[in-house]
């Protein structure tokens, strides 16, 4: 099993909450395929800074309220 990256996130859980919103309509208004939000939500790929923060924009939210720091 591949190891996983450090940063985890709520992605899903705000999807989920924001409508039943998909990975493919995150995508699109983030401007990433539905291919990424699926590697960032797995937590296989880190998203760019600029990528975090969008996605924290389209739910409204401050950055730390999507992703957080998991060292262990």
């Amino acid at each position: 099993m591949a190891k996983l990256l450090p940063i985890s996130n709520c992605i899903k859980a705000m999807r989920e909450a924001h409508g039943e919103m998909t990975q493919t309509e995150l995508g699109e208004a983030v401007g990433v395929t539905r291919q990424t939000i699926a590697a960032i939500e797995q937590r296989r790929y880190s998203p760019s800074l600029e990528t975090a923060f969008r996605i924290a924009r389209v739910f409204n939210v401050e950055v730390n309220q999507v992703f957080a720091w998991d060292e262990k």
